[in-house]
């Protein structure tokens, strides 16, 4: 057993160092922007869903705000997508939620993402609501106070104490595999 996860660890590595030499190949400035970024993940102009997931996700890891990913960035994200543990992923997911940066969930911001993520996730499975009634359901799962609003203590609590909350609020759209087979496609 040890060597078959010493084997699945070997493999993560050589995938990261794959997807770093790309980041090297593709910004020789080391600095990635929106556009290199989804170039080489393979994301077409003609989804507007993943086009704008995507940059979501950019956003997320752009952590000084600067509109590039320099390297440290690319190696956060990429460690934490392809390694992260759960707690990391939920905090990373509130992060991707919380689009004021103000700490707090709205409505209007997990609506947001749940449109997102309907059309891109949802449309193919066997959940028969709307991004409406998903956020409704949410938040009477997880606005534990009833405020209005989810804050990250009961974002982590809410995710972990029920499963379909889990697999919404943590934006399980099997991110790794999208990664590993999109990164260095041509659009």
């Amino acid at each position: 057993m040890g060597q078959e996860e010493s084997r699945t660890e070997e493999m993560d590595l050589a995938q990261i160092q794959e997807l770093c030499i790309v980041f090297m190949k593709e910004c020789p400035s080391g600095a990635l922007h929106l556009h290199e970024f989804k170039r080489i993940f393979g994301v077409q102009s003609s989804s507007a869903e993943e086009s704008l997931y995507i940059e979501t996700i950019f956003h997320s890891f752009d952590t000084n705000k600067d509109n590039t990913l320099d390297f440290l960035e690319y190696v956060a994200a990429l460690h934490l997508i392809l390694r992260g543990n759960l707690e990391d992923r939920l905090k990373w997911s509130f992060k991707m939620y919380d689009k004021d940066g103000n700490g707090k969930l709205d409505r209007q911001e997990v609506k947001r993402l749940i449109r997102i993520l309907h059309k891109i996730k949802i449309q193919t499975s066997d959940v028969n609501m709307t991004p409406t009634e998903i956020c409704d359901r949410i938040f009477e799962l997880v606005d534990q106070n009833h405020d209005g609003q989810i804050t990250l203590s009961e974002f982590m609590e809410g995710a972990q104490k029920d499963e379909w909350v889990m697999n919404l609020l943590k934006l399980d759209i099997n991110v790794t595999g999208w990664v590993i087979q999109n990164c260095g496609k041509s659009p």
